[in-house]
């Protein structure tokens, strides 16, 4: 793939883009009012560019103007990624020193605030100055503080009015109301996004083409707070900006619908029309599951639709909306008939079947998400790479996957984005902990993360543990491991959402035919006398195919697993203070109606929403209690 070589320096953009920044619309038939050597240097420049283009188009029938477009956006967001990896690297040659100026920058920008004067940020001259003056805290710690902003006080933790009231996706609790910044999103956009578009190109170089992407994304509701400031999920719409438009195949309208379900179908009659997808796209791995289960059963609805140039009546749109949409449907008999074939060759391997020049799902697939991305892999995206991208919150980036083939999904710490501090995983429990710098981690060690961001969170108990597995330069690299509010403790045994996961994995192995689809637990406790009295217990929920019944046996061997996994499960086990577990199956579907019924009493959108291992509500546990079939 050849590419226009020009001259560039550190500070500033490639020549070439900001040349044809300024001419945007110039064709080579209508060459701007130039002085003539400029004008030829001009059309020279211009068709080494749409040289460049032509390579890395797949057959795509696009207007010009859209290519053009997105071809621009690729080269900016591309030498952005290059300009900050460099800066990456150079600052993990020096990490005490970045995380310094890192907390010095939040302390100086903050000291005039409330609460920057009631802990003296102006005087605070180092990282130890800071660790003695401020507490480690938790949410509790702002909850008032957030409430008097969100009421319309200014300067109270942050020197900035923020963008949005940032509802967290409640995974391990109650939702908390955070504070987004301007500062968080350009440390994501520069930190993150730019940096990750540069690994993954590195990685997989297909991907530099002029190919759509398949992004599922579900535009946010948002409510008021008093003073007007936006609340809800720290999340923005591709339809924001017009000129992202030209990355996606979904178009603008369909990111007005409000229901979640008619969104999905608008996302999948787009992009079956595209046989050129490039990239799946989305911030975690269960969010393309669904789609993919979504598609299996309406493909012959969204068939109908390409051979006809129509969006189903089915779908609940605004007539304008829907009027947008059909302009841009024409008749395709011939890819009606295509797609036909592939779906009726079944779903395994349908990805690349549906779309012969898909490269990338770029998706989150650790933590919770590790088992949809499992599913995908071995089912409906076979053959297809996945890149989990972001280790990040709504409290903003944490890290980033420099290593997209590796098979482990592992996370450098970025320096400037979060100051972080360490809390070692025997110590969770002590009252004033001693917390370790990222110089001073050692590898192989869990740890809590406290972090101290760019909107007003400071020496905050972020309640994710992650596992130190490796230094880059002097930069820790990191595994999440599990949440804190997500551990299985009835009897102090806490038996964390990693070790559990690898204990089922074990017994569904050992159950023929049976494939995982999802699962979760509830403490005895929570359930109440639902279940009936017994010793403290797991009830483990779990939704399988392949296998309609379990035999007790069967089903005793998911305790086993566990027992083999644990020893201080194994020995309240035989000391008979923790019972056996009670394995459920649930009805097909049940988690996916359990997930609609978390979000309808939540402030979670189905973009950050995450399936909770570990369910602390009686009402989420009596809904898959009635869901129950063996």
């Amino acid at each position: 793939m050849k590419q226009v070589r020009v001259v560039e320096s550190a500070n500033s953009a490639p020549v070439w883009l900001i040349c044809l920044l300024m001419f945007p619309c110039v064709t080579p038939a209508m060459p701007p009012p130039l002085p003539t050597a400029l004008g030829v240097c001009s059309l020279v420049g211009m068709a080494l560019v749409w040289r460049d283009i032509s390579s890395k188009m797949k057959g795509e029938n696009r207007a010009l103007s859209s290519l053009l477009s997105q071809y621009l956006a690729g080269k900016g967001v591309g030498w952005l990624g290059r300009r900050q990896r460099r800066k990456l690297e150079a600052d993990t040659l020096n990490v005490k020193q970045v995380q310094e100026e890192t907390l010095l920058k939040r302390l100086r920008k903050n000291a005039n605030t409330c609460y920057g004067r009631e802990y003296d940020f102006s005087s605070i001259k180092d990282s130890d100055g800071f660790r003695a003056r401020h507490p480690i805290t938790t949410y509790e710690h702002y909850r008032e503080l957030i409430r008097r902003i969100a009421a319309g006080e200014e300067k109270v933790i942050i020197a900035e009015k923020p963008l949005i009231l940032a509802m967290t996706s409640g995974t391990s609790g109650a939702s908390a109301m955070l504070l987004s910044t301007q500062d968080t999103n350009t440390e994501f956009f520069l930190q993150g996004v730019t940096v990750c578009l540069d690994a993954m190109r590195r990685a997989f170089p297909a991907t530099d083409s002029l190919q759509r992407t398949t992004k599922f994304f579900y535009t946010p509701t948002f409510r008021q707070s008093e003073a007007g400031i936006p609340i809800g999920p720290n999340s923005s719409t591709p339809a924001s900006s017009r000129h992202m438009l030209n990355l996606y195949t979904t178009p603008a309208p369909a990111f007005e619908v409000p229901s979640e379900k008619d969104t999905l179908y608008l996302h999948l009659l787009f992009a079956l029309k595209d046989p050129s997808v490039g990239t799946l796209e989305s911030n975690f791995a269960s969010t393309v599951y669904y789609a993919f289960s979504a598609l299996q059963d309406r493909w012959q609805e969204l068939v109908e639709d390409i051979e006809r140039g129509k969006v189903s009546s089915a779908l609940a749109l605004e007539p304008k909306v829907r009027l947008r949409l059909e302009a841009l449907m024409k008749p395709d008999p011939e890819r009606a008939a295509q797609l036909r074939v592939h779906f009726q060759d079944g779903f395994r391997g349908i990805a690349k079947r549906l779309w012969p020049h898909l490269h990338l799902v770029l998706a989150v697939d650790s933590g919770s998400n590790q088992i949809y991305g499992e599913m995908l892999r071995g089912n409906y995206c076979q053959g297809v790479p996945f890149y989990s991208p972001f280790y990040a919150a709504t409290e903003g980036l944490i890290g980033v996957n420099l290593w997209p083939q590796e098979p482990n999904r592992r996370y450098m710490l970025c320096p400037r984005s979060m100051f972080c501090e360490f809390l070692p995983e025997s110590r969770l429990e002590e009252e004033t902990p001693h917390t370790l710098l990222m110089e001073e981690v050692k590898e192989g060690q869990n740890y809590e993360l406290v972090i101290t961001n760019a909107s007003g969170l400071f020496r905050y108990r972020i309640g994710d543990i992650v596992k130190v597995v490796g230094f880059h330069n002097q930069c820790p690299i990191v595994e999440f491991q599990y949440r804190r509010g997500q551990m299985l403790n009835v009897r102090g045994e806490k038996v964390s959402e990693a070790l559990f996961l690898d204990a089922l994995k074990k017994a569904v192995s050992q159950w023929p035919g049976a494939q995982l689809v999802d699962y979760c637990c509830v403490e005895s406790g929570i359930m109440g006398d639902s279940i009936g009295g017994s010793d403290p217990h797991y009830q483990v929920f779990i939704e399988l195919k392949g296998v309609r019944n379990l035999t007790e046996e069967q089903r005793y061997k998911l305790d086993i697993s566990l027992q083999q996994d644990s020893a201080v499960y194994k020995s309240f086990r035989i000391k008979g203070s923790i019972g056996p577990m009670r394995v459920q199956l649930v009805a097909d579907g049940a988690f996916g109606e359990l997930r609609k019924h978390m979000m309808a009493f939540s402030n979670t959108s189905p973009n950050t929403f995450k399936m909770h291992r570990v369910l602390r509500r009686k009402e989420y546990a009596d809904f898959l209690l009635g869901k129950t079939v063996s």
